[in-house]
């Protein structure tokens, strides 16, 4: 993928709002404030990228789609519909995103990580969930949820009680109930950090941006590589900008966005 920077435009990374909890009123709060946060800045915006777990629970059945997040979705649509490419990398919250959002929103939907290339930079984007050693046995049941067959039996049940399903189970992941706010991000140990290290073997990236861990953090990694993560729109309001010439971290103005 590449993206031509025209003379004051950026490049604007966001993750993890998780759309859907803890309740309809504060996810409708926080919807408000990202849809704000867009509008803002759509003028200065060369491209947007949405790195995932946007919302806690998405479901494309064959006529039916999650109730909800039409502020957010219209302001997408708007987005896209004037020229600018939103660019959403699949979370795992979010993993079973099919046709809907590229041919009603004209989201452009990705699976995996992907380089990017924009004004002699290297970047690698994704989501981050599931690399780097271990946590083997999310690995195996991201294989699960991926395989046609698991869609299709999940497509056969009635939507209220898949997604009602769907949403309990979510209330109990420590990074959206509400009981890890933050994590302990180990510049050495860190899973995301020896991904990038090990990558780094192979080909040369810029910048590695990741979204799932929550936690805004900007590591060095050499003198030509950083690691970002754009932590989430639950507690932090963080997003990441790239201008051309660096890329930085920054904290969404609540009292400003409202």
């Amino acid at each position: 993928m590449e993206v031509v920077l025209e003379p004051g435009k950026k490049l604007y990374f966001v993750s993890d709002s998780h759309l859907g909890i803890p309740t309809q009123a504060l996810s409708l709060q926080r919807e408000k404030l990202l849809v704000s946060w867009l509008e803002n800045k759509k003028s200065t915006a060369q491209a947007f990228f949405l790195l995932g777990d946007i919302f806690e629970f998405w479901f494309e059945y064959r006529k039916v789609v999650p109730k909800g997040f039409v502020r957010l979705l219209g302001k997408l649509a708007e987005i896209t519909d004037s020229g600018i490419p939103v660019y959403f990398f699949t979370g795992n919250h979010d993993i079973w995103t099919f046709g809907y959002l590229k041919q009603e929103i004209g989201l452009q939907i990705y699976r995996e990580t992907s380089e990017l290339f924009c004004s002699g930079k290297t970047f690698l984007i994704g989501h981050g969930d599931g690399l780097g050693p271990g946590d083997l046995q999310y690995k195996r049941a991201k294989r699960i949820y991926n395989s046609l067959l698991m869609q299709k039996i999940f497509a056969t049940i009635h939507p209220d009680t898949g997604i009602n399903w769907a949403s309990k189970f979510s209330k109990t992941d420590r990074y959206t109930n509400g009981s890890r706010k933050d994590i302990v991000v180990d510049p050495v140990y860190e899973r995301l950090v020896l991904f990038c290290r090990q990558y780094l073997e192979k080909r040369n990236v810029n910048y590695f941006i990741f979204g799932h861990r929550h936690t805004p953090c900007d590591i060095q990694l050499t003198p030509q590589s950083r690691y970002i993560n754009t932590g989430d729109w639950i507690n932090h309001y963080s997003y990441a900008s790239f201008d051309g010439e660096d890329l930085s971290i920054h904290r969404a103005s609540v009292d400003m966005l409202r």
